[in-house]
């Protein structure tokens, strides 16, 4: 490997015994440890808050007395001496899962994604893919996988949400400040900054790589604002997923062909090459390029690049592959076909698609083409999957068209609340994170007593009320919110009410309006005497989305009806913070997507990780998971028209909650006010959902399936 280094741009002055904090804070590690996290805000809690949870500029901004009594607090350096006896055990562990079951090997995997969810300091995901992407280098980190990440820094990131009075969404763009951040710039040894180059029709465009620690796994992100770029490439790396198509095919040709270069610039050979979706599908032809460079024919260099390739398809909807129109690819890859000497026609050829419009050139075709292994993100997904691109091997069977499925987990220690990890750690061995796929230590589940896991599961829900009510009574007092937006922001939540959760990506397939759509009837439903409940929105549609921009509309105007009484609310700029709250504090996790529209879905995994119970369609992951008794179905497990799902499904879901969820939560409670018949529900669903559907089952499914074959 190349030699080269890092430089901390900010250095941070620590008193002696607690100068450790600064390493602290550029490893994501504390991310998932919340002893760590506790180093943090048991200085200042208040600042903590205010910096949303950046350890960096938390250091930064902290004065330096406070830190100085903090080194002197016997009781605050007895758990800084306890969390980093955790960290360099951590960080030096040699007998990890992979090490020990696959000791030869010692190949590295690149692993490319347009985004990555790591944590709500650092805003360049979206969604769901991004956060499924954070938790795989995370889970990659806990067992020893020898995988690098690769992808984009955004100057602006993800936008932030602002609802108006009347619910239309606002987007509004944020700079980062790299500043803040735990990011190092990489330098060559003599000093200067490491840049690669790509060549565009207006010249060649350098960017320059950046380095995250998410413990022992190095994400690399590129970044092209610097003065050596013209002002329109320097705004190319400003926002993820530009609406402008000539910024967004030069978004995807810098993450696929500058990834390559930026892993050969930091000395790295990768033997397996896996891309979270199309977006990074010109890595492939990078690849072959560096051989037929060598001397190689194009048809054998690219075969021999496939061999080693992955390929993880993230959408059953086909308007939701990126496909570029031909002129496009005329304007910006015209340099690329001499270079693997190839003509034109020749290049087209490879990610063809025929369209009711035209001819375009497919991302997911190019990869699936040109990838040895293929997946998709859950058993249905997988059938969907291969119904939807058998044409790509006409000669085969529908059933045969090799596409698998890896079906999606989540990072257990990310999303569990401390509560719930201090409950298991009381119950289970203590090596039990070392076995969060093992469905036998989950069975111990049963040995905890239902007035503890109540008790655990009424304290979640009570942070979660008093978060929404705290934040919107801080957003009231800045001028800018309406009395109703107060109350439409979760004011009047009752942490003692059965809670629903409804919290993802606003695309009009999800149907966030499903249970609104008799609205007389959910009136009835959530202001029953003695029985209320309250149903909890929060999501995001992307700016160009107008549809759901629309949706959003419709869901905000329905919250702020005051006939609901406050019992339906709306949390606006969604995002991991918001989400740690949902999933944590709901007792059910409602999902409502059009069947099969959704590959897989990953936020009920988490809501059931701590106690909650999915209330869900039976599409993605839950057609899996549900077993009877384990939460509950919408609809019938069938092919349906549009037209009658929804309405098949919108009585499904008013009669499961009106005869089933809503007597199970407020009957037959004990002495102590536990109902313990739903708590048995709750111990199924934590014993069978949370084991299967973690990110460490995942990850080695990925490696032994399709990591290894590839890197052999």
């Amino acid at each position: 490997m190349t030699t080269f280094k890092t430089t901390i741009t900010n250095k941070i002055e620590l008193p002696q015994r607690i100068k450790r904090l600064g390493e602290l804070s550029y490893n994501l590690w504390w991310v998932w440890n919340p002893t760590a996290q506790r180093l943090f805000n048991k200085i200042d809690n208040n600042l903590w808050e205010s910096v949303n949870h950046n350890p960096f500029r938390f250091l930064k901004e902290i004065p330096q007395a406070t830190l100085i009594s903090a080194s002197k607090d016997p009781i605050y350096l007895e758990v800084y001496d306890r969390v980093f006896v955790l960290y360099d055990a951590y960080m030096a562990r040699k007998d990890t899962w992979f090490a020990t079951q696959y000791p030869k090997e010692t190949g590295t995997i690149a692993y490319f994604s347009m985004e990555f969810g790591l944590h709500e300091t650092l805003p360049i995901y979206s969604g769901g893919l991004g956060v499924l992407s954070g938790d795989h280098l995370k889970e990659s980190s806990d067992i020893g996988l020898p995988l690098v990440g690769v992808g984009l820094l955004y100057t602006e990131g993800y936008f932030s949400q602002k609802i108006s009075e009347d619910g239309w969404q606002e987007a509004i763009n944020n700079p980062i400040d790299f500043s803040n951040l735990p990011l190092n710039v990489v330098l060559n040894k003599d000093g200067s900054e490491l840049m690669i180059e790509v060549d565009f029709p207006d010249g060649l465009v350098k960017a320059r790589i950046w380095e995250l620690r998410i413990g022992r796994t190095p994400l690399y992100l590129m970044d092209t604002n610097i003065e050596a770029n013209n002002p329109y490439i320097r705004q190319l790396t400003t926002r993820l997923y530009w609406s402008d198509i000539n910024l967004r095919i030069m978004q995807e040709v810098l993450l696929g062909v500058g990834g390559v270069r930026a892993l050969r610039a930091l000395g790295f050979d990768p033997s397996a090459w896996h891309m979270n979706e199309g977006h990074a599908a010109f890595m492939t032809l990078e690849r072959a390029r560096e051989l037929v460079v060598k001397g190689k024919k194009f048809e054998d260099a690219i075969d021999l690049c496939k061999s080693s390739n992955i390929f993880t398809t993230h959408t059953p909807v086909p308007a939701g592959n990126d496909e570029f129109p031909l002129w496009l690819i005329d304007k910006y890859l015209s340099k690329f076909w001499p270079q693997l000497n190839i003509s034109r026609e020749q290049f087209i050829d490879l990610a063809k698609h025929q369209q009711n419009w035209g001819e375009t050139f497919s991302m997911p075709i190019l990869a699936l083409r040109y990838s040895e292994g293929r997946n998709a993100v859950s058993e249905l997904h997988g059938a969907v999957s291969r119904k939807m691109w058998n044409s790509l091997w006409p000669e085969k069977s529908e059933k045969d068209v090799p596409i698998t499925h890896v079906t999606n987990g989540v990072h257990t220690a990310t999303w569990l609340a401390r509560r719930m990890r201090v409950l298991y750690e009381k119950y289970f061995s203590p090596d039990w994170q070392d076995h969060l796929d093992d469905p036998e230590m989950w069975s111990k589940i049963d040995l905890i007593p239902n007035n503890e896991l109540w008790a655990v599961r009424n304290h979640l829900k009570r942070k979660l009320s008093f978060y929404a009510q705290e934040r919107g009574r801080l957003r009231w007092m800045k001028g800018s919110y309406h009395p109703v937006q107060v109350i439409a922001s979760g004011a009047m939540l009752d942490p003692y009410v059965l809670t629903i959760g409804f919290a993802r990506r606003f695309a009009t397939y999800k149907r966030a309006s499903l249970a609104m759509n008799d609205f007389e009837r959910l009136l009835d439903i959530i202001n029953q005497p003695n029985r209320p409940v309250q149903i909890l929105f929060s999501g995001k549609a992307h700016p160009a989305d107008e549809p759901g921009k629309m949706l959003i509309q419709e869901v905000y105007r329905a919250v702020k009806k005051a006939e609901n009484g406050g019992r339906i609310v709306f949390l606006e700029d969604y995002d991991m913070n918001i989400a740690r709250y949902l999933v944590q504090g709901v007792d059910i996790w409602m999902n409502t997507p059009k069947r099969p529209n959704e590959a897989s879905g990953t936020s009920g995994m988490k809501a059931a990780a701590n106690g909650a119970l999915n209330f869900s369609v039976l599409d993605g992951w839950w057609r899996e998971a549900y077993n009877g008794k384990n939460g509950w179905a919408i609809g019938p497990d069938a092919e349906l028209s549009d037209s009658e799902q929804d309405i098949v499904d919108r009585e499904s879901l008013y009669q499961t909650l009106e005869n089933e969820i809503i007597p199970l939560y407020y009957s037959n409670r004990d002495a102590g006010d536990v109902p313990n018949n739903w708590l048995e529900r709750v111990k199924e669903s934590l014993k069978t959902v949370t084991p299967q559907f973690s990110m460490r089952r995942m990850v080695k499914e990925y490696t032994k399936r399709l990591y290894i074959p590839a890197m052999k």
